[in-house]
């Protein structure tokens, strides 16, 4: 899943957990390319600093769907655990991967 997560306190607001129901489960991980060597890691938390975006983006941020239960077209809502205590919950368009 690719976004741009958006901080408008004046605080630093971390997401720490993600989950759909869409999902068997649904990760949050940063792409990396170490010595030429592309992978990708799980991440705990992304940490979006006060008044500042993140971009979940190819090639860096992105959620991870393990076990999908959609179909492309279908509007999935993410529940997103932030470190202050609340939840946010987002719809996301299911796309094919080419992004249509």
């Amino acid at each position: 899943g690719y976004f741009t997560a958006q901080n408008n306190s004046g605080r630093e607001v971390a997401i720490t957990g993600v989950h759909a129901d869409a999902c068997g489960m649904l990760m949050m991980h940063q792409s990396s390319n170490k010595g030429g060597m592309s992978g990708m890691d799980m991440v705990d938390k992304v940490t979006v600093p006060p008044g500042g975006t993140v971009k979940f983006a190819p090639a860096g941020y992105h959620l991870m769907c393990e076990q999908p239960r959609m179909k492309i077209g279908a509007t999935v809502p993410v529940s997103f655990s932030l470190s202050n205590g609340t939840t946010v919950v987002v719809a996301f368009q299911v796309r094919h991967a080419a992004g249509k």
